[in-house]
């Protein structure tokens, strides 16, 4: 096996650049790990390049956390691993010398760690080896519909499913998602397989408006052509249920105050640049609830994924719907010179190895 390994950096300035790091080293509760497919997050990666993550400022840092590989290699006690196991969400735990991990997934190869084993020998959660990722890193079986570009995908499903878990959404009830990029449509598509009732997407793209309709939008609008706020009052002269930020711009959150029903709520999963907003409930009724998911828990995550996996496996949910472009990894600064171009009609972007 190599001793190095090709991985991607962000320097202080934003300027992405490969180089070379030793392949990491595990322990015996790990799995040796090496990457297939990694997607990019319009939310964390490009946040972390312009500087915008919230209590991230240690550059250069090592990008990449829509994670899956395959397992090379396997410590003594991690029992729940074998090799040519295909797993997700494996990232680099320690710096590289001057080097940090944003979760570190673009590299050649990476760590997984096995949750059982840590807690049947006295490593889990309050002790310094837990690290509560571990109890996400999946297993995608050989009779699960998802190749390992479709996997990376998976990823998001989870942490959009274990959002809306948390925000509660019930059935017959109506949202309103600002937002038709890979994660606004996976709110799109969850609404419907759930069995919202009427479920409306926006977005300032035609494509992605299209796009909105056919991952099962009773209705889509284009928020630079049509005026979003008298569409969803002539639908809902009570107001909606929900509201979601899915993009995170801070004036949506305003404007969707006087777009909730008695007893709405406000949903924001995405994450704003701007950590701070002024606030008006002028034009909400008297009770509303305004809640932030912004950061899902792993243990949710992990529980979300026999869900999303029967959904895949029963034909309900292909994820290359989600995927627009797959890139390998030796253009992988390609890849995000296509994030930064936001074309209307690109998607989840996927690096392969």
């Amino acid at each position: 096996m190599k001793s190095t390994m090709k991985t991607l950096i962000v320097d202080a300035t934003g300027s992405l650049s490969v180089t070379e790091i030793p392949v990491p080293e595990y322990g015996e509760c790990q799995a040796l790990v090496k990457m297939r497919s990694c997607g990019v997050c319009n939310g964390t990666d490009m946040k972390l390049i312009h500087r915008t993550f919230k209590n991230f400022n240690t550059y250069p840092a090592i990008l990449g956390h829509e994670g899956v590989g395959e397992v090379v290699a396997v410590g003594a006690k991690a029992a729940s691993f074998k090799v040519g196991d295909i797993v997700l969400l494996p990232f680099l735990e320690q710096p590289v010398g001057d080097l940090t991990p944003g979760w570190g997934a673009y590299s050649e190869y990476a760590v997984v760690g096995d949750a059982a084993a840590y807690i049947a020998n006295g490593m889990g959660e309050g002790t310094p080896f837990w690290n509560e990722g571990y109890l996400a890193q999946s297993i995608i079986r050989p009779e699960d519909k998802a190749d390992v570009v479709e996997a990376s995908m998976i990823i998001t499903f989870r942490e959009v499913l274990s959002a809306i878990r948390r925000f509660g959404w019930k059935p017959n009830e109506s949202v309103l998602i600002f937002g038709a990029g890979p994660v606004g449509l996976c709110f799109t598509k969850f609404a419907k397989l759930l069995g919202l009732k009427t479920v409306i997407t926006t977005d300032v793209a035609d494509a992605k408006v299209e796009g909105a309709l056919k991952a099962g939008a009773d209705y889509a609008f284009n928020s630079v052509k049509v005026d979003v706020n008298k569409e969803v009052k002539t639908l809902f002269p009570d107001g909606i249920d929900y509201v979601v930020d899915a993009v995170g711009i801070n004036s949506l959150i305003n404007q969707a105050m006087g777009l909730i029903k008695y007893n709405g709520k406000i949903c924001c999963y995405g994450i704003s640049p701007k950590l701070g907003m002024d606030l008006s409930w002028a034009d909400a009724p008297y009770n509303w609830t305004l809640q932030f998911v912004q950061w899902p828990s792993k243990k949710e995550e992990g529980e979300a994924h026999s869900q999303i996996m029967a959904w895949i496996n029963q034909g309900v949910l292909k994820p290359m719907d989600f995927i627009s472009d797959v890139v390998p990894f030796e253009h992988i600064l390609d890849a995000f010179d296509l994030v930064e171009a936001k074309k209307p009609d690109t998607k989840k972007i996927v690096i392969k190895y």
